[in-house]
């Protein structure tokens, strides 16, 4: 490892923290202090992280690396190539301190408990004091998360989006009221494709051809880590501030003003459709939400893109993305164990290949193993739901989901999984289970057009697992449910089922977990 010469303060950058405009960077005396980063196999081997998403974090980090040394920041930058020794990320901090001596440790509050936690230990073992700093690139703070929580009843996120609309002014009228008079807008987010399909006219993604520097990351990913899940051959991920602020020029430009409609729509081989592909640059901090939010708006005001398409855009940034990261903080480290409906099945090995006879589950995986990348209803209604309803343990799907997608960092991805698509926490975030048979899936999508399995049968050699298992799932969780009011259509029609019905869902289902 380069080691610059001694350091007073020592700035700790973590891979999911590239912005120029740090304050960790911005208490830095560059000719006195120093910045460290590492790559480190302890990160890529916490969860089996695929190499998309390795590739992805590794060549952001040495982008950035660059560009810090371009500011005139002195970098130690810890690198890991095909032959090098493992090494935890303890490690390489422990001996970039013990070379510097450093008087103060300072970092941006990490993205991860288990992160922080260990970041305060290593500075107690070492004897050198530790500063957190407060991540700026946030629109609400955990402390004012928890004091907006506190006392309520219920903690639904359009509560808190209708919140940050005001605190923020974003798409606000003069006098405070909703630009369009309803603060959601939905319902209009919801429409298929039907049978065309998305039409010869859809716009492709900008292309972020690999430069010398990632290309070496790649060669490293292929080298180092041959046997994690999926591929980077692919790859086409902006990785440095101008390709994430091209990303979003040409997201506004070409696919926002369509992406209100067809939000939830799915179909195969279109795996970006009209969705922003923004969230990895957003979770490395490439882009600034409010950067982003306001670029949205712009486009409103200017007449090119739809007030449904913009409302719903903005509130994925300044409405979930900030509602769940402060549901993290609010509720780890215990929100880790939550499993409210008592899952215990184990994860299909399928998830891992993408090789499965259904053709939704086939796609949704095959795109996330190639490209670290499914939009959010693939995500939560199709291998969510599968998941779901056939039990799996949700610290399995967390770690599944946290490994195989290129935006994965877990104050984001933790509460979306276990809370919004697992139920696992009874209820905190989502006021039912998102539990569907397959007749979700065939009207949002083409999927069941290529597969041989009929989303209305739940039961006979021609019945769609997701069909079976939504029954099985209601039969199992019958008691637990009881109460959700919001449940009482779906087991009033769980009521009409006769005994012997009732059998034949539960054998078709212990058949599906057998195999």
């Amino acid at each position: 490892m380069p080691f610059v010469r001694d350091a007073r303060r020592l700035a700790v950058v973590f891979g999911d923290q590239l912005d120029l405009e740090s304050p960790a960077l911005a208490a830095l005396d560059k000719c006195r202090d120093a910045v460290f980063m590492a790559e480190a196999d302890g990160e890529t081997n916490y969860v089996w992280s695929s190499k998309m998403r390795i590739a992805v974090f590794f060549a952001a980090m040495r982008h950035f690396a660059e560009a810090l040394r371009g500011a005139g920041f002195r970098v130690v930058y810890d690198a890991l190539d095909v032959g090098s020794t493992k090494r935890s990320f303890s490690d390489a901090l422990r001996a970039c301190v013990e070379s510097l001596g450093p008087e103060e440790i300072i970092a941006v509050h990490p993205g991860e408990w288990r992160v922080r936690r260990g970041l305060e230990e290593l500075a107690r073992e070492m004897d050198v004091p530790l500063r957190l700093v407060e991540d700026t690139h946030f629109l609400c703070s955990p402390e004012d998360f928890r004091e907006w929580a506190a006392g309520r009843k219920s903690v639904r996120m359009e509560y808190f989006y209708r919140e940050m609309r005001r605190r923020h002014g974003v798409l606000l009228k003069d006098d405070g009221s909703p630009v369009g008079g309803d603060w959601n807008y939905d319902k209009e987010n919801r429409a298929s494709f039907g049978k065309g399909g998305p039409g010869g006219d859809l716009p492709a993604p900008p292309r972020f051809r690999p430069d010398t520097t990632t290309r070496a990351v790649l060669r490293l990913v292929n080298g180092r880590f041959a046997d994690h899940p999926g591929s980077c051959d692919d790859f086409n991920w902006p990785v440095t501030r101008k390709d994430a602020l091209a990303a979003l020029d040409a997201f506004i430009r070409d696919r926002l003003p369509i992406f209100g409609d067809f939000q939830d729509a799915m179909w195969t081989d279109e795996p970006f459709l009209y969705h922003s592909l923004l969230s990895a640059a957003l979770n490395l901090k490439l882009l600034r939400p409010m950067e982003v939010i306001r670029a949205a708006e712009a486009a409103y005001a200017e007449g090119t893109a739809p007030l449904n398409a913009v409302e719903g855009f903005i509130r994925q940034i300044l409405g979930w993305r900030e509602y769940v990261r402060g549901i993290y903080w609010w509720k780890m480290p215990e929100y880790l164990k939550e499993n409210a409906l008592g899952a215990d099945a184990d994860l299909p090995d399928f998830y891992w290949t993408g090789d499965t006879g259904l053709a939704c589950l086939r796609a949704a995986i095959g795109q996330t193993l190639r490209h670290g990348y499914a939009h959010h209803i693939q995500r939560l209604m199709v291998t969510g739901l599968y998941a779901l309803l056939l039990g799996v343990r949700p610290r399995d799907v967390h770690e599944w989901y946290l490994a195989v997608y290129v935006d994965a960092v877990e104050w984001v991805e933790l509460p979306n999984t276990l809370g919004m698509s697992q139920y696992a926490d009874g209820g905190l975030m989502a006021s039912k289970p998102y539990a569907a048979t397959g007749k979700y899936i065939q009207r949002m999508s083409n999927y069941c057009a290529d597969c041989p399995k009929n989303p209305a049968e739940a039961t006979g050699d021609d019945a769609c697992p997701f069909t079976t298992l939504y029954w099985d799932f209601l039969l199992r969780n019958e008691k637990r449910l009881r109460g959700n009011q919001r449940m009482s259509l779906q087991l009033r029609n769980l009521g009409r089922l006769s005994a012997d019905r009732r059998t034949a869902i539960g054998k078709a289902a212990d058949r599906l977990r057998g195999r």
